[in-house]
């Protein structure tokens, strides 16, 4: 089965930054790519998309002009661009796969990788 792998969470201080990065053994290129997060017993969360040609992004009013979404293409890699960390920010956080970012229903999304943890703490 496909998967994305997530790497770059680690434990971090309020106000620092940390930079998430999504990859695959397949071809991202040419699907939509949602970064989400989870708590432990809350549904999952999207916080951003990209399009393929990175003309449409999309994020959460929680994350507006504190995270940057991004990609490169031709390393098949889709970047998460976390600034001025918050403690609320703490979570899991996985990217997957779509046709578009119109909708923000995990169920719409596929490839789901394990995620990587993100603590921000003091």
């Amino acid at each position: 089965q496909s998967q994305v792998v997530e790497s770059g969470g680690g434990l971090v201080q309020p106000g620092e930054s940390l930079r998430l990065s999504c990859t695959a053994s397949f071809d991202l290129t040419r699907a939509s790519i949602g970064w989400f997060r989870q708590d432990p017993g809350k549904e999952r969360k999207r916080v951003s998309c990209i399009s393929p040609t990175s003309d449409h992004k999309k994020y959460a009013d929680s994350v507006k002009g504190r995270f940057a979404i991004s990609r490169d293409n031709t390393e098949n890699t889709v970047y998460l661009q976390m600034n001025a960390l918050k403690p609320e920010d703490s979570a899991v956080y996985h990217c997957a796969a779509s046709v578009g970012c119109a909708t923000d229903d995990p169920a719409d999304f596929h490839a789901w990788g394990q995620g990587t943890r993100v603590t921000v703490s003091s």
